[in-house]
């Protein structure tokens, strides 16, 4: 069934198909080829360039958060509540690490400081202590916070629940 024409035929075929294909190529890239900046070929160059002014004058207004006056409104009750996102990898006993480290006296103790848990590194990096207006940025956006940290947690997008959770949190260990 197989002789010696049979696989020159499918190796010509082969061979015509790949020439085709390059010959394509090459009629495609000449058609649309657009000649970037430093290979000296100005025939090539973009059409039309934009100018855009520089933006003078008007900077966005930041809105300024008082982090004490919204920590100091933390109510411990809501904060057990919204501890309930946290508890599938945080546990509250002392020295029970799960797939993140415990809480027990979390507010105010050294970022790396629980016993037995392998930290990232990139906590250490963003703060030294984990005060109140630390774990409230933390727990707003820990990726950004700390980017690099293995927390995959989104974060507390409302003010009142990261308040409240810290001092829960802070109530633990009195």
């Amino acid at each position: 069934m197989f002789d010696t024409m049979t696989i020159t035929k499918a190796g010509g075929a082969l061979c015509g198909a790949l020439l085709v294909f390059l010959l394509g190529n090459w009629a495609a890239e000449s058609l649309y080829h657009v000649g970037t900046a430093g290979h000296g070929d100005e025939e090539h160059a973009a059409g039309y360039v934009i100018e855009v002014e520089a933006s003078g004058g008007e900077a966005k207004e930041e809105v300024v958060v008082d982090v004490a006056a919204i920590l100091a409104a933390g109510d411990v009750a809501s904060g057990a509540k919204v501890f309930s996102k946290c508890k599938a990898c945080h546990k509250l006993e002392k020295g029970a690490n799960a797939t993140g480290p415990y809480l027990y006296g979390v507010v105010g103790r050294a970022v790396d400081a629980a016993e037995g848990y392998g930290y990232s590194g990139a906590l250490e990096q963003a703060a030294d202590v984990w005060t109140p207006e630390n774990l409230y940025a933390f727990l707003e956006d820990p990726r950004g916070y700390a980017p690099g940290n293995k927390m995959s947690f989104s974060g507390l997008k409302k003010p009142e629940d990261r308040a409240d959770l810290i001092a829960y949190l802070d109530s633990l260990d009195n």
